[in-house]
Order: C-alpha cells, then structure tokens, then sequence
C-alpha cells in the first residue's frame, strides 16, 4: 500500500520519523461508550484526551446487534432497520467521530462489531430468515457474550452482497481510514448445515457433509469460503479506497480457526488485511505472554502492523491499571501495538481513580507513536 505516516502532533519528516516508535495504541469505543458518542462535548473531550496520553486510533463501533449506527440506505433497502441512531443535536455519530478524531490527528477505523452474527429479535433475523444457517439438528442460535445470537450464511450470495454493500456504504459515505471485523467475521464450526450449504458442498465435493462438524475437510472447506468471501470483500473497498486499511482483530488462531472457521493466518497470507489486532483478553500474564509469543503473531509481525487487544475492564469486572500496564508493556517488548477494549473502562468503571488510571497510561506512552493511515 502507498501510505503515509501519521503522528499525534502532525506530520513529521522521514528522519524524524525513523526516531519515533512506530505502534498501534488504539481503543474500541463501543455501544457502551454510547452517552459519549452521542454527546458531542463529551467526545470531544473524550478525543482530546486520547490526543493527551499518545493514542493514535480509535475503532468506533459501526455495526451491532443486526444494526448499523448512521443513516444507511442499504439497511433502508433491506427493510431491517425502522430507525437511525443520532447524536443528542440530530448529529451522524460516524461523521462527527471521524471528524473530531481527524483533528486531532488520531486514525478512525469503523468496526463491525457483530459480523454474521445477529439476534433472534432483530429485522435483520425476522426479516430475511432465509439468511440464516444452522446447526445439523435443524437449531439456529447459540449463545454468546452478546446473548443468544443467530448467524448469517456467509456462503450465501445474498448475505456478501449485504454485508459488502454495507462496508462499501461506510468507507464512502465517511472519510474514514479503513473498516474492521472482529472475531465475529466467521461462523462457529457447529453450523452450515441449511439446505444451501449443504447442495454447495455435495455439488463440490460429491459427498454429503459429515455429521461430525469438526471433520478437518468439512472445517477447511467452510473456512475457504469465509477466505474467498474475505477477498471479494477486500477487492470491493480497494476499489472505493486504495489505501483503506482492512484491519482485523480476532481470537488466537488455532480457537478462530478450528472453532469458528475464521482462517485468518491465511487472511494475512494472502494479502487480505493490512493491520491485525489478535484479542488477548486474559488476567494472568503468564498466559497472556503465552498467547503474545505464538508463531503465528510473529508471522504476521512481520507482514503488517499488529497488536495484541489487552481487555481494560467491564463494568462489573474491573481490571487494574497494573495488569494493564504489564500487559502493554510485554506487547512493547515484543514490537507488538496494543487496542484496548474499551472506552469508558480506560479509566472509568475502574478499581482506581481517573488521575491514577490517566497517570497509568501516560506512563505506557510517553511520547507519540507513528503508525499509518491513508492520505
């Protein structure tokens, strides 16, 4: 890709840049982030802050619970959503984080939370039932962190074609600087067993699937799916946007992989994405080091920018500035960039105070960090 380098204060030149620490120091802001996001003051603030203690990019959720967070004529088209999210003065909550984050010189990367996943209860599940997979027992839900959720075919044409349409939709309508996909970009290995999946396979394969679901020529015919529909969708918004960065932030590889289809080491193989984020959400730093130092990160390491996503808290499971800090710091260590989930728990929600959990990070990221972004 033709990228340029971006830094916190503004541009800076190539010898300046080469003494500068390249890193990913981003954050999710999430549905729970929402009083922010819809309050323009309050993100303003937020942004500003970010600026302060040397963040360089923030992931705004884009898309969630079968939804997406700005006026969408595909989501009008396909009848799934009766309403728009706006901000408290009517705002596009995409366009002004994109904007207020731009001038601060942070890089916006919209997520796609929910990926195929969507909840019994939405228009997008009520409405297009044909979207759906299932399981071999006929059943079509499973339950999750976000609750119990359905799962949209991503081997059926109608599904790319919504799914693409939207992420094409969002890096045009905003001046944003890519788009990501979560771990919930795959499929859990249980499902694929609708009638459509099933006529593709035989008429591929000759055979019928089997009903063992973790077969390893089942798993890895479903997961090159998933691989072509992920290079369909690349090609897409490289055409809108060359140098849009297609991020993405899975599990680590063997559970994406082997539970979920989602083949992403072969994802950054073949070109696919340009930044990876691998979700590292564990309490114990022995096992996250563990986790950090898998040949496949180191892979990819080498390949394109990457970082490891480091868990800041939940509102009823607050995590300390101590284990935040070691964290990041053995990701450092390695080279690695970090993402933090997210927002509000940075320092609120959390076990110190905001001056303490502020202070903490200020000492993670004493001067600004280079990373790249598209002109």
């Amino acid at each position: 890709m033709s990228l340029v380098t971006v830094l916190l204060s503004g541009s800076v030149t190539s010898a300046t840049a080469q003494t500068v620490r390249q890193e990913i120091r981003g954050v999710w802001i999430t549905l729970n982030d929402m009083d922010i996001l819809k309050d323009r003051i309050k993100l303003k603030d937020a942004i500003g802050q970010l600026r302060r203690l040397n963040f360089n990019t923030v992931y705004p959720v884009v898309w969630n619970s079968g939804y997406v967070m700005y006026p969408s004529a595909v989501a009008q088209r396909t009848g799934i959503q009766p309403f728009v999210y706006a901000g408290s003065d009517g705002q596009d909550l995409i366009a002004d984080v994109t904007a207020q984050a731009h001038q601060q010189g942070l890089v916006v990367i919209p997520w796609f939370e929910f990926g195929l996943m969507a909840p019994a209860t939405s228009e997008l599940a009520l409405n297009h039932p044909e979207w759906l997979t299932q399981k071999r027992d006929g059943s079509q839900t499973s339950v999750s962190a976000a609750g119990e959720v359905m799962w949209l075919n991503p081997f059926l044409p109608d599904v790319q074609r919504f799914i693409t349409d939207l992420v094409v939709e969002v890096v045009t309508q905003y001046d944003v600087d890519g788009i990501q996909f979560d771990d919930h970009m795959s499929l859990p290995r249980e499902f694929g067993y609708d009638d459509y999946t099933v006529a593709l396979y035989i008429k591929e394969t000759k055979k019928s699937p089997p009903a063992n679901a973790s077969d390893a020529a089942w798993v890895r015919w479903r997961a090159n799916k998933i691989t072509a529909f992920m290079a369909r969708l690349n090609r897409a918004v490289k055409a809108r946007k060359p140098n849009a960065i297609i991020s993405v932030s899975p599990n680590y590889y063997d559970f994406a992989y082997r539970l979920h289809l989602q083949d992403w080491l072969g994802w950054v193989r073949q070109n696919l994405v340009d930044e990876l984020i691998v979700q590292v959400y564990r309490p114990n730093l022995q096992s996250f080091v563990e986790q950090i130092n898998r040949s496949e990160i180191r892979e990819a390491q080498q390949k394109i920018p990457t970082g490891i996503g480091i868990m800041a808290g939940l509102r009823h499971n607050p995590v300390s500035i101590g284990q935040i800090q070691s964290q990041t710091r053995a990701a450092q260590a390695r080279g690695l960039g970090v993402a933090f989930f997210y927002y509000e728990s940075l320092w609120n929600d959390a076990l110190e105070s905001v001056s303490d959990r502020q202070s903490g990070f200020q000492a993670l990221f004493e001067a600004p960090a280079l990373r790249s972004a598209i002109k």
